[in-house]
């Protein structure tokens, strides 16, 4: 009885998947999709930054994989209003922190870890109408997901966009040396041993290269509403 309750929620909920490589601008969007039909917005990644946070504090070796498995075992995190918890607690400022930005490939890279932050994100979307964006959420985290979407665009194009967000931060670097850094991350992207950028076998592309960002919203909110009806 309970799985066809589950069953019956999931049929009149909606989850969205926006996945892409960095500088598509799938962050910024998949908020304002959120936003604009009143979804909930899931950041995987403060997920991630949480339990490397909860590592952090515990004093475990981030290089023992095993050690991270089994100790992300046993933390509860919960996500709800754009709010992280950590064992009850509100860590949505403490995740942000330098620290937690370099060691968070500790955990991101530990297949056991993977699939048990993964089964959290299915949790948490369970039953909810929600926007959820990264490399691999169409393909590995939802694969059942009705609506799938991998936003890209070509490298010089991501490459000028981060520019000019490093140029907003005071930071000016060559097109060159931002590229350079860009095509080594794709790189790496693609290879992961788990949770690798790619998209889903029924995921819609769309190429953003040209198309200004309330046409890139305007796209997506539209497929997603064709999934609703």
């Amino acid at each position: 009885m309970a799985n066809s309750f589950r069953q019956l929620q999931d049929d009149f909920t909606l989850i969205v998947t926006i996945d892409g490589p960095a500088g598509a601008g799938k962050s910024s969007i998949a908020h304002q999709v959120a936003s604009q039909l009143k979804f909930e917005f899931l950041d995987t990644g403060a997920l991630y930054r949480a339990a490397t946070l909860a590592a952090i504090r515990a004093g475990v070796d981030l290089s023992a994989s095993d050690q991270l498995a089994e100790f992300v075992s046993q933390i509860n995190l919960e996500w709800r209003d754009r709010i992280i918890r950590l064992n009850g607690e509100d860590v949505s400022e403490q995740i942000r922190t330098p620290e937690v930005t370099k060691s968070i490939r500790h955990l991101a890279d530990v297949p056991a870890v993977r699939i048990q932050l993964s089964q959290i994100q299915r949790d948490i979307a369970a039953g909810r109408d929600i926007v959820t964006e990264g490399r691999d959420q169409g393909a590995e985290v939802f694969p059942d997901a009705r609506c799938k979407i991998f936003l890209t665009a070509s490298p010089v194009e991501r490459a000028k966009r981060r520019m000019r967000q490093l140029a907003d931060s005071g930071r000016y670097l060559s097109i060159e040396d931002v590229l350079s850094a860009q095509n080594q991350r794709d790189l790496e992207d693609r290879m992961r041993d788990v949770g690798r950028l790619r998209a889903a076998e029924d995921a819609v592309v769309i190429n953003t290269d040209g198309l200004k960002p309330e046409e890139v919203l305007e796209e997506i909110v539209n497929l997603v509403r064709s999934r609703m009806e």
